[in-house]
């Protein structure tokens, strides 16, 4: 069932569709509801179409339009425990339309149900950070709550089905709703807090290796390449015999039998050429030159060698001391 349009008091709110057997269960309840405002409803099965329209009682003048969104979301698969809040003065209602928004219909239902998330997670968590009862419905989302949550809603629904994953609003959403209960943060910029995601294109189009450049456009044809009688006009080779013709192609063939029989040859003596053999390297060990030969130590350690060795009388040798008592008895004597 379609929204009617808005017309002047009395006048009837139309809108046709094919909720018959929903319509007739709950029927009585949509009258006493729209009762309460002073709206007269009637249902018609055989047009298949549900007429809203003011009586004399009708004070509030939003109110036929409230009763046209009713119709609106009831027709939508709306449960009417959920419909029948849009009566109230804060609530409203967007319905948006995802049908055109992708080209492919596989695509579409994958993007619908990234929308829906595992069991309705993700259409939960949505509700829940939004304050919004929302319906996903053939090609509409329906929505229904407070103005500023129907604003996060729709803009979520775009961008879902614009291939941006829903969780990085949702994430969006939770980091506002934490800031907003700061007193002191509510004045001030939340552009610094919130996430930027870039959208990276991960499948690339594949480019071709060779890439042909236009040329530019000309209105004049190619010019037409020459035969081969124009080029032996251009020669002089038109005007010559065929005995000097055919010899001077057999001289040009000899000439490359000539270079092909020597480029063969050079191929061949290149196995029969030795390599290069890299000159081998002797390795020296130089003395240190930073370090000073000290040659009186060397010296005394070839004396001291020699006096271990033959039992010669050390150089220097040390005077013998005579005992104190041997003086003594010298002095007696």
């Amino acid at each position: 069932m379609e929204g009617a349009s808005i017309h002047k008091r009395g006048q009837p709110q139309r809108s046709t569709g094919g909720e018959e057997a929903y319509l007739k269960e709950c029927w009585p309840l949509v009258q006493k509801a729209l009762g309460d405002s002073h709206i007269k409803a009637t249902l018609d099965l055989i047009e298949g179409s549900i007429t809203v329209c003011t009586t004399k009682k009708t004070f509030d003048p939003y109110a036929v339009v409230r009763a046209r969104d009713f119709i609106k979301l009831l027709a939508r698969s709306v449960p009417f425990e959920q419909a029948v809040r849009i009566l109230e003065d804060d609530m409203a209602c967007d319905i948006t339309k995802i049908g055109t928004l992708v080209r492919t219909r596989e695509r579409f239902v994958k993007r619908r149900q990234r929308l829906i998330g595992p069991k309705g997670s993700t259409l939960k968590a949505l509700e829940l950070l939004t304050n919004c009862y929302i319906m996903v419905q053939g090609n509409t989302v329906s929505a229904l709550g407070p103005f500023n949550g129907l604003k996060e809603v729709r803009k979520v629904v775009l961008d879902t089905m614009k291939n941006i994953h829903p969780i990085y609003n949702i994430k969006t959403l939770m980091i506002k709703r934490e800031l907003s209960k700061d007193p002191e943060l509510r004045l001030q910029s939340w552009e610094k807090f919130l996430p930027n995601f870039r959208h990276k294109n991960l499948t690339k189009r594949k480019e071709p290796k060779k890439k042909t450049t236009k040329k530019e456009y000309t209105p004049f044809p190619p010019q037409q390449p020459e035969s081969q009688i124009d080029k032996e006009l251009a020669t002089g080779e038109f005007f010559l015999r065929e005995s000097v013709k055919k010899r001077k192609k057999m001289e040009e063939i000899k000439v490359k039998q000539a270079e092909a029989l020597t480029k063969r040859q050079e191929e061949r003596n290149r196995a029969f050429i030795p390599p290069k053999e890299k000159p081998v390297m002797k390795k020296t060990n130089k003395a240190p030159s930073e370090a000073k030969i000290d040659i009186e130590a060397i010296k005394a350690k070839v004396r001291k060698a020699k006096t271990k060795k033959l039992g010669a009388p050390s150089v220097n040798p040390v005077p013998q001391t005579t005992p104190a008592y041997d003086k003594k008895k010298k002095n007696k004597g």
